[in-house]
This record gives structure tokens, sequence and C-alpha cells, in this order.
């Protein structure tokens, strides 16, 4: 049997957790990067290629796996400058996963290793869904958020758009947190988080904002 073609974009840490189980279910002809430096390069025998190189690739699914604290405001940005209909990007789950068959998972969305989504979630595209994190019921999830590894979402939680949930945070139930915020790792939410702020600690607080200069 033809395994379906991918080619996953951002040769990060987020490629190298979910590599193994991509190349087993899927043939991967390129790797697509934006950083020149590593053009003409190979990883596990996998070409790096430019990301103007898409194009070439007509036959071929996406998946954006760029995103870490410094870089997830511009996921969105990257994926639409590539021009691609919606439905070139790939919905990936790693076989250990567990998903409710009553989840609605949005494409070029990629679930990690030993997550749990629960009934009713809502994840929006591109959302990257790290190692072990727990998302409850009736959880919705933002387009292009990150959700970092061992992070609980309790029922109701809403993450909005272009967030960044640390490692290990905790989300209280029927918790807004806003488009563009960053929740800090191990942060414990229970209150709502403002559109692009950025919080940290147990109870979790606005970080100081650093003066100009």
């Amino acid at each position: 049997m033809t395994k379906p073609i991918l080619v996953p974009i951002g040769l990060s840490g987020n490629l190298v957790e979910l590599f193994e189980s991509l190349e087993a279910a899927h043939e991967i002809p390129a790797i697509l990067d934006d950083d020149p430096r590593r053009a003409g390069t190979r990883f596990e025998g996998v070409p790096v290629l430019p990301l103007a190189r898409a194009a070439r690739f007509g036959e071929a699914r996406f998946l954006c796996l760029i995103g870490s604290e410094r870089s997830f405001r511009v996921r969105g940005r990257i994926i639409a400058d590539l021009g691609l209909p919606r439905e070139r990007f790939a919905r990936v789950a790693h076989p250990s996963a567990r998903v409710s068959r009553m989840a609605d998972i949005g494409c070029g969305t990629a679930i990690y290793h030993g997550v749990t989504v629960t009934s009713n979630a809502r994840i929006g595209d591109h959302v990257l869904v790290m190692p072990h994190a727990i998302l409850h019921h009736d959880v919705t999830i933002g387009a292009h958020s990150l959700v970092g590894a061992g992070v609980i979402v309790a029922g109701g939680a809403r993450i909005g758009a272009d967030c960044y949930i640390g490692s290990g945070a905790a989300i209280r139930n029927g918790i807004t947190i806003g488009d563009g915020a960053l929740v800090g790792m191990g942060a414990v939410v229970v209150r709502d988080v403002a559109p692009g702020a950025v919080v940290a600690g147990n109870p979790a607080r606005p970080l100081p904002r650093r003066p100009a200069g």
C-alpha cells in the first residue's frame, strides 16, 4: 500500500519528537525550513529545502511544526505565506494519543504521543498539542496555538488563537485565555488571561513589563 506524501515544515525539536511516527505512516520527500543555513542539509536522510520549494510538491500534504515561546506568534503568518489551501494540510495524531470520536480536530494540527483529547473538545487549525497534554471536555483551542508537554486544560476552558501554553501548566475549568497570550511553564491559571498577556506562577499573574529603552 502506497503511503501518503507528507512534507513537514520546520526542522525543529517539534519535528524531531514526531519524526519517527510521521515516517512510519508517510512518505517524506523533503523538510522545508526558513533558515538558509539548513538548505542543502539532510535530516535522517531527508533533504532540507527552502520554504519557497513548497509548490514543487503538488501531490503532498503539509504540516507546520514551527513553534516555540519565541516564534509562536508568527506561525500563522508563515502558514499563510505558503499560499496553500486549507485542505493541503495534514491532520496527524500519534498512535498512542487518545482522541475522542466526539472531538473536532482542525487541519494542520498535530497531536503528539500520550495526549488525551476528550469529548467535545474543539481544536482549531495548525495547533500543536505536545506529549502527554490532557484536554478535557468542551475545551476550545484557537488556530496556530501551541500546548506544551504535560499541560492540563480543564473542562470548558477556552484558549484563543496564536497562544503558547508552557509545559506543565494547568488551566482551571471555564477559564478564557485571550488571543496571542503566553502562559509560562508550570503556571496555574485560575483567572482569565487578557489577549497578548504573559502570565506565570501559581496562581498565574501577569509579568511586569520591562521599561522602554
